[in-house]
Protein backbone atom coordinates (compact mmCIF):
# COMPACT_ATOMS: atom_id res chain seq x y z
CA UNK A 1 0.00 0.00 0.00
CA UNK A 2 1.70 3.21 -0.86
CA UNK A 3 2.37 5.94 1.74
CA UNK A 4 -0.52 8.08 2.92
CA UNK A 5 1.48 11.60 1.19
CA UNK A 6 1.14 9.71 -2.31
CA UNK A 7 -2.93 9.41 -1.76
CA UNK A 8 -5.58 11.84 -3.16
CA UNK A 9 -7.41 13.41 -0.12
CA UNK A 10 -10.10 12.02 1.63
CA UNK A 11 -12.97 14.13 -0.19
CA UNK A 12 -15.95 13.80 2.79
CA UNK A 13 -18.46 13.79 0.00
CA UNK A 14 -17.05 10.76 -1.62
CA UNK A 15 -15.33 8.40 0.97
CA UNK A 16 -15.39 5.47 -1.01
CA UNK A 17 -13.75 6.97 -4.22
CA UNK A 18 -16.79 6.30 -6.43
CA UNK A 19 -16.61 8.88 -8.95
CA UNK A 20 -13.42 6.96 -10.00
CA UNK A 21 -16.18 4.06 -11.49
CA UNK A 22 -17.61 7.12 -13.77
CA UNK A 23 -16.23 7.76 -17.62
CA UNK A 24 -15.76 11.08 -19.04
CA UNK A 25 -19.43 10.76 -20.23
CA UNK A 26 -21.17 9.77 -17.06
CA UNK A 27 -19.63 12.99 -15.66
CA UNK A 28 -20.69 15.13 -18.53
CA UNK A 29 -24.21 13.86 -18.02
CA UNK A 30 -24.55 13.80 -14.20
CA UNK A 31 -23.11 17.54 -14.10
CA UNK A 32 -25.18 18.77 -17.06
CA UNK A 33 -28.29 17.40 -14.99
CA UNK A 34 -26.69 19.30 -11.83
CA UNK A 35 -26.60 22.24 -12.96
CA UNK A 36 -30.02 22.08 -14.44
CA UNK A 37 -31.28 21.10 -11.24
CA UNK A 38 -29.85 23.99 -9.52
CA UNK A 39 -30.71 26.74 -11.45
CA UNK A 40 -33.95 25.38 -12.27
CA UNK A 41 -35.45 23.67 -9.32
CA UNK A 42 -33.18 24.49 -6.05
CA UNK A 43 -33.86 27.87 -5.77
CA UNK A 44 -37.97 27.32 -5.67
CA UNK A 45 -38.15 24.17 -4.79
CA UNK A 46 -39.59 25.40 -0.77
CA UNK A 47 -41.92 27.52 -2.19
CA UNK A 48 -43.45 25.27 -4.76
CA UNK A 49 -43.50 22.06 -1.78
CA UNK A 50 -44.87 24.66 0.35
CA UNK A 51 -47.72 26.08 -2.06
CA UNK A 52 -48.63 22.57 -3.06
CA UNK A 53 -47.62 23.54 -6.75
CA UNK A 54 -45.56 22.71 -9.79
CA UNK A 55 -45.66 25.88 -11.78
CA UNK A 56 -44.79 26.07 -15.46
CA UNK A 57 -44.77 22.16 -15.63
CA UNK A 58 -44.77 22.25 -19.43
CA UNK A 59 -41.69 24.44 -19.29
CA UNK A 60 -39.51 22.42 -17.41
CA UNK A 61 -40.29 19.46 -19.55
CA UNK A 62 -38.79 20.98 -22.61
CA UNK A 63 -35.79 22.18 -20.42
CA UNK A 64 -35.42 18.81 -19.59
CA UNK A 65 -36.02 17.29 -23.22
CA UNK A 66 -32.87 19.37 -24.38
CA UNK A 67 -31.12 18.47 -22.20
CA UNK A 68 -31.62 14.62 -22.99
CA UNK A 69 -33.19 13.84 -20.03
CA UNK A 70 -36.68 12.20 -21.05
CA UNK A 71 -36.44 8.90 -22.56
CA UNK A 72 -32.24 9.48 -22.15
CA UNK A 73 -32.17 5.43 -21.78
CA UNK A 74 -34.09 4.38 -25.50
CA UNK A 75 -32.60 4.57 -28.62
CA UNK A 76 -33.79 6.04 -31.68
CA UNK A 77 -36.99 8.31 -32.48
CA UNK A 78 -35.19 11.14 -30.44
CA UNK A 79 -33.90 9.67 -27.58
CA UNK A 80 -30.26 9.99 -25.99
CA UNK A 81 -29.33 6.22 -26.04
CA UNK A 82 -27.73 6.36 -22.52
CA UNK A 83 -26.19 3.62 -20.84
CA UNK A 84 -28.12 2.44 -17.46
CA UNK A 85 -25.74 4.20 -15.17
CA UNK A 86 -25.91 7.87 -16.93
CA UNK A 87 -29.76 7.53 -16.45
CA UNK A 88 -29.64 6.38 -13.28
CA UNK A 89 -27.18 9.59 -12.53
CA UNK A 90 -30.01 11.37 -13.90
CA UNK A 91 -32.29 10.04 -11.55
CA UNK A 92 -30.09 10.60 -8.42
CA UNK A 93 -29.14 14.08 -9.02
CA UNK A 94 -33.30 14.93 -10.13
CA UNK A 95 -33.83 13.84 -6.79
CA UNK A 96 -31.38 15.81 -4.98
CA UNK A 97 -33.32 18.74 -5.74
CA UNK A 98 -36.69 17.04 -5.28
CA UNK A 99 -38.41 13.06 -5.93
CA UNK A 100 -41.45 15.12 -7.32
CA UNK A 101 -38.39 16.12 -10.05
CA UNK A 102 -37.40 12.50 -10.44
CA UNK A 103 -41.17 11.38 -10.61
CA UNK A 104 -41.84 13.46 -13.38
CA UNK A 105 -38.99 12.54 -15.33
CA UNK A 106 -39.29 8.55 -14.48
CA UNK A 107 -43.03 8.43 -15.48
CA UNK A 108 -42.25 10.14 -19.10
CA UNK A 109 -39.44 7.90 -19.77
CA UNK A 110 -39.09 4.77 -17.63
CA UNK A 111 -43.23 3.87 -18.16
CA UNK A 112 -44.95 5.88 -20.89
CA UNK A 113 -42.31 5.99 -23.19
CA UNK A 114 -40.82 2.94 -22.40
CA UNK A 115 -43.98 1.07 -22.57
CA UNK A 116 -44.77 3.02 -26.28
CA UNK A 117 -41.19 2.33 -27.29
CA UNK A 118 -41.10 -1.66 -26.35
CA UNK A 119 -44.70 -2.81 -26.91
CA UNK A 120 -45.97 0.04 -29.20
CA UNK A 121 -46.23 0.12 -33.21
CA UNK A 122 -43.86 1.54 -35.34
CA UNK A 123 -46.87 4.37 -35.50
CA UNK A 124 -47.27 4.42 -32.19
CA UNK A 125 -43.24 5.14 -31.61
CA UNK A 126 -42.86 7.19 -34.60
CA UNK A 127 -45.97 9.83 -33.46
CA UNK A 128 -45.28 9.68 -29.89
CA UNK A 129 -41.58 8.83 -28.62
CA UNK A 130 -40.15 12.41 -30.58
CA UNK A 131 -42.09 14.82 -29.36
CA UNK A 132 -42.05 12.88 -25.50
CA UNK A 133 -38.58 13.11 -25.67
CA UNK A 134 -38.28 16.51 -26.41
CA UNK A 135 -40.97 17.57 -23.60
CA UNK A 136 -43.05 18.96 -26.36
CA UNK A 137 -45.82 16.14 -24.92
CA UNK A 138 -45.73 14.75 -21.46
CA UNK A 139 -46.96 11.42 -20.69
CA UNK A 140 -48.53 9.77 -17.79
CA UNK A 141 -49.26 5.88 -17.15
CA UNK A 142 -52.18 4.74 -15.86
CA UNK A 143 -52.26 1.13 -13.58
CA UNK A 144 -52.85 2.02 -10.11
CA UNK A 145 -56.74 2.21 -9.42
CA UNK A 146 -58.70 3.28 -6.27
CA UNK A 147 -58.88 -0.29 -4.59
CA UNK A 148 -56.23 -2.22 -6.53
CA UNK A 149 -52.43 -1.24 -5.95
CA UNK A 150 -50.25 -4.23 -5.08
CA UNK A 151 -52.12 -6.31 -7.45
CA UNK A 152 -52.85 -5.12 -10.51
CA UNK A 153 -54.39 -8.32 -11.89
CA UNK A 154 -57.34 -7.50 -9.60
CA UNK A 155 -57.73 -4.22 -11.89
CA UNK A 156 -61.49 -3.26 -13.01
CA UNK A 157 -60.84 -1.13 -15.59
CA UNK A 158 -61.74 -2.90 -18.82
CA UNK A 159 -61.82 -2.61 -22.41
CA UNK A 160 -64.07 -3.85 -25.14
CA UNK A 161 -64.72 -4.61 -28.36
CA UNK A 162 -67.07 -2.40 -30.54
CA UNK A 163 -66.91 -3.29 -34.27
CA UNK A 164 -63.38 -2.21 -34.83
CA UNK A 165 -62.97 -0.09 -32.39
CA UNK A 166 -62.12 -0.44 -28.37
CA UNK A 167 -64.36 0.78 -25.67
CA UNK A 168 -62.40 1.47 -21.92
CA UNK A 169 -64.40 2.37 -18.73
CA UNK A 170 -62.57 2.58 -15.45
CA UNK A 171 -60.52 4.53 -12.60
CA UNK A 172 -57.08 5.13 -12.34
CA UNK A 173 -55.73 6.56 -9.36
CA UNK A 174 -52.52 8.60 -7.91
CA UNK A 175 -50.44 8.73 -11.62
CA UNK A 176 -48.08 11.29 -11.76
CA UNK A 177 -48.29 13.69 -14.22
CA UNK A 178 -51.86 12.99 -15.44
CA UNK A 179 -53.63 16.24 -15.61
CA UNK A 180 -51.16 17.92 -17.51
CA UNK A 181 -50.37 14.92 -19.82
CA UNK A 182 -50.89 14.67 -23.52
CA UNK A 183 -50.92 11.46 -23.80
CA UNK A 184 -51.65 8.01 -21.27
CA UNK A 185 -50.49 4.39 -21.28
CA UNK A 186 -53.58 2.96 -19.61
CA UNK A 187 -53.92 -0.87 -18.72
CA UNK A 188 -56.76 -2.82 -18.88
CA UNK A 189 -58.78 -6.17 -18.43
CA UNK A 190 -60.03 -7.50 -21.90
CA UNK A 191 -61.43 -11.01 -22.89
CA UNK A 192 -57.57 -12.02 -23.74
CA UNK A 193 -56.18 -10.61 -20.94
CA UNK A 194 -54.19 -7.53 -19.81
CA UNK A 195 -53.88 -5.11 -22.73
CA UNK A 196 -52.06 -1.83 -23.13
CA UNK A 197 -53.85 1.25 -24.78
CA UNK A 198 -52.27 4.29 -25.90
CA UNK A 199 -54.98 7.12 -25.05
CA UNK A 200 -54.84 10.75 -26.43
CA UNK A 201 -55.96 12.92 -23.78
CA UNK A 202 -58.13 14.56 -26.19
CA UNK A 203 -60.52 11.78 -26.47
CA UNK A 204 -63.89 12.33 -25.52
CA UNK A 205 -64.61 10.64 -22.07
CA UNK A 206 -61.08 10.72 -20.66
CA UNK A 207 -60.45 13.05 -17.93
CA UNK A 208 -57.83 13.37 -15.28
CA UNK A 209 -58.79 15.57 -12.09
CA UNK A 210 -56.04 17.18 -10.13
CA UNK A 211 -55.54 15.54 -6.45
CA UNK A 212 -55.04 18.00 -3.97
CA UNK A 213 -54.05 17.62 0.11
CA UNK A 214 -51.13 15.97 -0.44
CA UNK A 215 -48.62 16.16 2.56
CA UNK A 216 -45.58 14.17 0.44
CA UNK A 217 -44.47 14.79 -3.39
CA UNK A 218 -46.05 18.32 -3.10
CA UNK A 219 -44.43 19.33 -5.88
CA UNK A 220 -45.51 17.00 -8.72
CA UNK A 221 -48.98 16.45 -10.19
CA UNK A 222 -50.93 13.57 -9.26
CA UNK A 223 -54.24 13.19 -10.75
CA UNK A 224 -56.83 10.61 -11.03
CA UNK A 225 -57.32 9.19 -14.66
CA UNK A 226 -61.65 8.97 -15.41
CA UNK A 227 -62.38 6.80 -18.89
CA UNK A 228 -66.12 6.93 -19.65
CA UNK A 229 -66.90 4.83 -22.37
CA UNK A 230 -63.49 6.16 -23.97
CA UNK A 231 -63.69 5.06 -27.55
CA UNK A 232 -60.35 4.32 -29.19
CA UNK A 233 -59.44 3.00 -32.98
CA UNK A 234 -58.27 -0.96 -33.16
CA UNK A 235 -54.90 0.82 -33.28
CA UNK A 236 -54.74 2.22 -30.13
CA UNK A 237 -53.96 -1.05 -28.69
CA UNK A 238 -50.12 -2.06 -27.86
CA UNK A 239 -49.78 -4.69 -29.87
CA UNK A 240 -46.71 -6.43 -28.92
CA UNK A 241 -47.12 -7.59 -25.10
CA UNK A 242 -50.92 -8.90 -23.39
CA UNK A 243 -51.31 -9.98 -19.69
CA UNK A 244 -49.28 -7.99 -16.67
CA UNK A 245 -45.49 -9.10 -18.03
CA UNK A 246 -46.14 -5.31 -20.38
CA UNK A 247 -46.93 -3.02 -17.25
CA UNK A 248 -44.50 -5.10 -14.59
CA UNK A 249 -41.26 -4.52 -17.00
CA UNK A 250 -42.23 -0.85 -17.20
CA UNK A 251 -42.31 -0.74 -13.20
CA UNK A 252 -39.18 -3.02 -13.24
CA UNK A 253 -37.50 0.00 -15.30
CA UNK A 254 -38.93 2.81 -13.15
CA UNK A 255 -37.99 1.11 -10.08
CA UNK A 256 -34.47 0.78 -11.18
CA UNK A 257 -34.34 4.47 -11.29
CA UNK A 258 -35.78 4.92 -7.62
CA UNK A 259 -32.49 2.56 -6.37
CA UNK A 260 -30.54 5.93 -7.77
CA UNK A 261 -33.18 8.86 -6.94
CA UNK A 262 -33.68 8.01 -3.38
CA UNK A 263 -29.83 8.11 -2.54
CA UNK A 264 -29.88 11.81 -4.25
CA UNK A 265 -32.72 12.50 -1.68
CA UNK A 266 -30.51 11.01 1.22
CA UNK A 267 -27.14 13.11 -0.58
CA UNK A 268 -29.05 16.29 -0.26
CA UNK A 269 -30.09 15.68 3.72
CA UNK A 270 -26.42 13.84 4.58
CA UNK A 271 -24.87 17.23 2.90
CA UNK A 272 -27.26 19.54 5.13
CA UNK A 273 -26.47 17.54 8.14
CA UNK A 274 -22.75 18.00 7.70
CA UNK A 275 -22.55 21.77 6.71
CA UNK A 276 -25.02 22.29 9.43
CA UNK A 277 -23.00 20.29 11.87
CA UNK A 278 -19.53 22.18 10.93
CA UNK A 279 -20.90 25.98 11.50
CA UNK A 280 -23.56 25.35 14.42
CA UNK A 281 -22.11 25.83 17.80
CA UNK A 282 -23.40 24.56 20.94
CA UNK A 283 -20.95 24.36 24.08
CA UNK A 284 -18.60 26.71 22.25
CA UNK A 285 -17.74 24.62 19.63
CA UNK A 286 -19.50 23.41 16.58
CA UNK A 287 -21.59 20.07 16.96
CA UNK A 288 -19.39 18.24 14.73
CA UNK A 289 -16.69 17.88 17.59
CA UNK A 290 -19.32 16.38 19.35
CA UNK A 291 -19.17 12.11 19.47
CA UNK A 292 -22.25 11.37 19.19
CA UNK A 293 -23.27 14.07 16.00
CA UNK A 294 -20.00 12.54 14.50
CA UNK A 295 -21.29 8.54 14.96
CA UNK A 296 -24.16 9.84 13.14
CA UNK A 297 -22.40 11.36 9.90
CA UNK A 298 -20.50 8.37 9.83
CA UNK A 299 -23.16 6.20 9.50
CA UNK A 300 -25.10 8.42 7.90
CA UNK A 301 -22.45 8.51 4.84
CA UNK A 302 -21.70 4.57 5.20
CA UNK A 303 -25.07 4.09 4.52
CA UNK A 304 -25.11 6.56 1.58
CA UNK A 305 -22.52 5.49 -0.63
CA UNK A 306 -23.21 1.69 0.22
CA UNK A 307 -26.69 2.63 -1.68
CA UNK A 308 -24.98 4.63 -4.08
CA UNK A 309 -22.57 1.85 -4.83
CA UNK A 310 -25.34 -0.93 -5.28
CA UNK A 311 -26.87 1.30 -7.78
CA UNK A 312 -23.87 2.08 -9.84
CA UNK A 313 -23.23 -2.28 -9.49
CA UNK A 314 -27.25 -2.64 -10.46
CA UNK A 315 -26.81 -0.05 -13.24
CA UNK A 316 -23.73 -2.18 -14.94
CA UNK A 317 -25.34 -4.94 -14.60
CA UNK A 318 -28.04 -3.82 -17.02
CA UNK A 319 -25.84 -2.18 -18.85
CA UNK A 320 -24.77 -5.68 -19.53
CA UNK A 321 -27.99 -7.78 -19.98
CA UNK A 322 -27.79 -9.36 -16.62
CA UNK A 323 -30.59 -7.54 -14.05
CA UNK A 324 -32.58 -9.39 -12.87
CA UNK A 325 -35.80 -8.02 -11.32
CA UNK A 326 -35.43 -9.51 -8.04
CA UNK A 327 -32.41 -7.47 -7.93
CA UNK A 328 -34.03 -4.72 -8.63
CA UNK A 329 -36.62 -4.95 -5.86
CA UNK A 330 -33.41 -5.82 -3.71
CA UNK A 331 -32.34 -2.47 -4.40
CA UNK A 332 -35.30 -0.66 -4.25
CA UNK A 333 -36.34 -2.36 -1.09
CA UNK A 334 -33.04 -1.28 0.87
CA UNK A 335 -32.06 1.96 -0.86
CA UNK A 336 -35.25 3.39 0.08
CA UNK A 337 -35.66 2.55 3.14
CA UNK A 338 -31.92 3.54 3.82
CA UNK A 339 -32.73 6.84 2.35
CA UNK A 340 -35.55 7.41 4.51
CA UNK A 341 -33.47 6.40 8.15
CA UNK A 342 -30.64 9.33 6.90
CA UNK A 343 -33.39 11.89 6.33
CA UNK A 344 -34.70 11.21 9.74
CA UNK A 345 -31.11 11.31 11.23
CA UNK A 346 -30.24 14.52 9.52
CA UNK A 347 -33.59 16.12 11.14
CA UNK A 348 -31.70 15.26 14.50
CA UNK A 349 -28.57 16.74 13.70
CA UNK A 350 -30.52 20.00 12.44
CA UNK A 351 -32.67 20.02 15.19
CA UNK A 352 -35.75 22.53 15.31
CA UNK A 353 -34.23 23.27 12.05
CA UNK A 354 -34.52 20.50 10.44
CA UNK A 355 -38.42 20.96 10.14
CA UNK A 356 -37.60 24.14 8.16
CA UNK A 357 -38.11 24.94 4.39
CA UNK A 358 -35.20 26.77 4.56
CA UNK A 359 -33.41 23.15 4.63
CA UNK A 360 -34.27 20.41 2.66
CA UNK A 361 -34.41 17.36 5.02
CA UNK A 362 -38.15 17.40 6.02
CA UNK A 363 -39.10 17.60 2.69
CA UNK A 364 -37.16 15.18 1.49
CA UNK A 365 -38.40 12.86 3.97
CA UNK A 366 -41.90 13.54 2.87
CA UNK A 367 -41.45 12.55 0.02
CA UNK A 368 -39.77 9.55 0.66
CA UNK A 369 -42.78 7.97 2.26
CA UNK A 370 -44.21 8.21 -1.30
CA UNK A 371 -41.79 6.99 -2.66
CA UNK A 372 -41.30 3.91 -0.17
CA UNK A 373 -45.02 2.70 -1.58
CA UNK A 374 -45.23 3.55 -5.11
CA UNK A 375 -43.38 1.47 -7.35
CA UNK A 376 -43.69 -2.00 -5.12
CA UNK A 377 -44.08 -1.65 -1.46
CA UNK A 378 -42.03 -2.80 1.00
CA UNK A 379 -43.72 -5.93 1.63
CA UNK A 380 -43.80 -6.47 -2.23
CA UNK A 381 -40.61 -6.37 -2.70
CA UNK A 382 -39.77 -8.74 0.46
CA UNK A 383 -42.22 -11.29 -1.10
CA UNK A 384 -40.34 -10.75 -4.45
CA UNK A 385 -37.15 -11.49 -2.90
CA UNK A 386 -39.15 -14.10 -0.61
CA UNK A 387 -40.06 -16.15 -3.16
CA UNK A 388 -36.53 -15.48 -5.05
CA UNK A 389 -34.81 -17.04 -1.79
CA UNK A 390 -36.93 -19.85 -1.16
CA UNK A 391 -38.62 -20.97 -4.05
CA UNK A 392 -42.21 -20.35 -2.59
CA UNK A 393 -44.44 -17.73 -3.50
CA UNK A 394 -46.38 -16.18 -0.54
CA UNK A 395 -48.01 -13.69 -2.23
CA UNK A 396 -51.21 -15.03 -2.08
CA UNK A 397 -50.97 -17.96 0.91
Amino acid sequence: MPPASALPPFDPYDPLGLDDLLSDEDRAVRDTVRAWAADRVLPHIAGWYERGELPGIRDLARELGAIGALGMQLTGYGCAGASAVQYGLACLELEAADSGIRSLVSVQGSLAMYAIHRFGSEEHKREWLPRMAAGEVIGCFGLTEPDHGSDPAGMRTRARRDGADWVLDGRKMWITNGSVAGVAVVWAQTDDGVRGFVVPAGTPGFSAPEIHHKWSLRASVTSELVLDGVRLPGSAVLPEVTGLRGPLSCLSHARYGIVWGAMGAARASFEAALSYAREREQFGRPIGGFQLTQAKLADMAVELHKGILLAHHLGRRMDAGRLRPEQISFGKLTNVREAIEICRTARTVLGANGISLEYPVMRHATNLESVLTYEGTVEMHQLVLGKALTGIDAFRG
